[in-house]
């Protein structure tokens, strides 16, 4: 009966454990996801810019050096980016 008690009580602790690092680990990510959120500002700005056009547009005409890393030039990644942030801020307008 002991033997049965204390593999309970080893096995809830491991979930203890389990659960106090994945609540520690969100909550780091939430407050960097806040602290991005200047970043993320910027980049919305910038999208939604006349520069951004002309940065597209210029690398569309090949204008941009092909080693230059350049998602940000991609409209579906830079779209799909502020999107799930959208969805992230209103989910976490409900948390605490």
């Amino acid at each position: 009966m002991d033997n049965i008690r204390i593999e309970r009580i080893k096995t809830m602790e491991q979930h203890l454990d389990i659960a106090k690092k994945a609540i520690i680990d969100l909550e780091c990510a939430i407050e960097n996801f806040k602290a991005a959120q200047s970043n993320i500002a910027a980049l919305a700005e910038y999208y939604h810019s006349r520069n951004w056009v002309e940065d597209y547009t210029a690398d569309n005409n090949g204008k941009i050096p092909d080693n230059l890393k350049r998602g940000v030039l991609s409209e579906d990644g830079v779209y799909n980016t502020l999107t799930d942030n959208d969805t992230l801020v209103e989910l976490l307008k409900n948390y605490k």
